[in-house]
């Protein structure tokens, strides 16, 4: 986990002072801090090249002193959890809603001053997260290893032939890839448990130690086929990576990500100041640009994508995947153990 200090807007000079440092820990207390009423905290799960211009440009626009803390999803939510009774932070920015939804406990409920120009699919009907991007899961394949076609269905990584050869993190690590992971168990169907015991077995016990070295192992070659999300793949893709996208034919979810008000926030007026910037129209036009999906109505998806229309998408259930995320988690862990039974 790193802490990086923020932007800050110098108030006697008015001029912008670039303050980030790279170190992990508390980076301490800054001579141009401002004073508590203009600063905030931000947990956030997103890689650097979502977060920064994000929030250098909310910084220049409110005056308001950043503090940025990266981690993992899974990571930092387990943080403010630990911290529910003396929060350290006022916002969680980054992570799918299913995995906000399973710590609703740590959040205060607050409706974004934009809400009408969000679509309706992606909204939280009690305001306890604010969305930020639409995440499609995708199937990635290596273009030098294998033909198009062979990998068409979440059904496919069951097959003998990529057994050892898949690319995915540990659910109980990466959001990402526990969302992929309940995509795969909705889209095949029959029975779930046997579907999670037969998927964990394919890995052969080989995780990767984060959602980010998927696209890596994949590109490389040191697997044949991986499970990311949309913006991801393309991303590398567009970078010339030997990589193929694949929206499976049985179905794929598109759950969004989120941002949401820490419970007890000690900077609570700037957290919500920053929830609404997230989902102001030039923040979805930049997430746009970045072959993400917006979550507003007024702005347009990147057209290198497909139209959510030509993506065959499962009924993704979020509330079971809320309530079931720690038992995914201990079978997922058993089987990846070797045990034969739960």
């Amino acid at each position: 986990m790193k802490k990086i200090r923020g932007l800050a807007l110098g108030l006697a000079a008015g001029v912008l002072l670039s303050g980030c440092g790279a170190g992990g820990g508390d980076s301490g207390p800054s001579p141009f801090a401002p004073e508590e009423r203009d600063r905030l905290v931000v947990y956030t799960s997103h890689k650097e090249e979502v977060w920064w211009p994000i929030v250098r440009e909310f910084e220049e626009r409110t005056g308001i002193w950043v503090d940025v803390v990266t981690g993992g999803t899974n990571e930092l939510l387990s943080r403010i959890a630990q911290e529910a009774e003396a929060p350290a932070a006022d916002v969680m920015f980054g992570g799918g809603v299913d995995s906000l939804e399973v710590y609703g406990d740590c959040f205060e409920p607050y409706v974004c001053v934009q809400q009408e120009a969000i679509a309706e699919r992606y909204r939280s009907e009690d305001g306890l997260w604010t969305p930020f991007s639409a995440l499609p899961v995708v199937l990635i394949y290596n273009t030098k290893l294998l033909s198009p076609g062979e990998v068409a269905d979440w059904a496919d990584l069951l097959q003998p032939e990529f057994q050892g050869k898949i690319a995915f993190t540990d659910p109980g690590v990466s959001g990402s890839c526990f969302t992929g992971l309940v995509t795969l168990l909705q889209a095949v169907g029959g029975d779930r448990d046997e579907t999670l015991r037969q998927f964990a077995r394919q890995l052969e016990g080989r995780e990767l130690d984060s959602s980010g070295d998927i696209l890596a192992a994949v590109s490389s070659g040191s697997c044949w086929v991986g499970v990311t999300l949309e913006e991801s793949a393309w991303k590398r893709v567009q970078a010339g990576d030997s990589i193929a996208v694949v929206y499976p034919r049985d179905g794929t979810s598109s759950v969004p990500d989120g941002s949401a008000l820490i419970r007890g926030a000690v900077h609570p007026d700037n957290a919500k100041r920053f929830l609404d910037f997230t989902v102001s129209q030039e923040v979805q036009q930049l997430l746009s640009d970045q072959y993400r999906r917006p979550v507003r109505e007024d702005v347009g998806t990147n057209p290198a994508l497909p139209g959510l229309s030509e993506v065959v998408l499962v009924d993704y259930d979020l509330a079971w995947a809320s309530e079931n995320h720690d038992a995914i988690l201990m079978s997922w862990a058993f089987y990846q153990g070797g045990e034969e039974e739960p």
